[in-house]
C-alpha cells in the first residue's frame, strides 16, 4: 500500500484550501483503489459516486461532498459492489513526484480516471443511485 505518499498527498490537498476542494477526489480514489472484501458498502458506494460525478458530470471536490452528504442524510441500505481485479495503474505516489500545483492536480485526475477504468463495469448502478436520490436527474 502507498499510506505514506497518501498521508503527503492528502496533506498536500488539504492545505491547498482550494474551492474546488481537490482533496475529495483523492478520497474517493484511495478508497476504490485499496477497497477489499472488509471495507464497508457505504464507503464503495460513496467514492464510485464521487468519482463517477467528477468524471463525467464535471463536478468539483466540493460538489461532489455536498453530493455525500445528501447520500449520507438519504441513509442505507447501500449496494454492494463488486471488486474488479484490476484497480487502476496510477498511484498515489506517482501522483504526488509530481511538481506541486497544476501539474499535481492534473495527475490527480489522471489517477481519479485510472482507478474509475476498471470501476466502471458498477456505471449503471451508481447513475441509478444517484437517481434514485436525486443527486442527478
Amino acid at each position: 500500500m502507498t499510506f505514506d505518499a497518501y498521508d503527503e498527498l492528502c496533506a498536500w490537498t488539504l492545505g491547498r484550501g482550494d474551492p474546488e476542494f481537490v482533496h475529495q477526489h483523492v478520497v474517493d480514489a484511495q478508497m476504490l483503489q485499496q477497497a477489499d472484501e472488509h471495507t464497508k458498502p457505504i464507503g464503495i458506494a460513496f467514492a464510485l459516486a464521487g468519482l463517477y460525478l467528477f468524471l463525467e458530470r464535471s463536478y468539483t471536490g466540493r460538489e461532489v461532498q455536498r453530493a455525500h452528504m445528501k447520500l449520507g442524510q438519504a441513509g442505507g441500505p447501500w449496494p454492494r459492489f463488486s471488486l474488479p481485479d484490476e484497480r487502476g495503474a496510477v498511484t498515489a505516489a506517482e501522483v504526488l513526484a509530481n511538481p506541486a500545483g497544476e501539474a499535481r492536480t492534473s495527475a490527480i485526475r489522471r489517477w481519479c480516471a485510472s482507478v474509475w477504468e476498471p470501476w466502471s463495469i458498477h456505471r449503471a448502478r451508481v447513475i441509478a443511485m444517484l437517481q434514485a436520490h436525486r443527486i442527478i436527474p
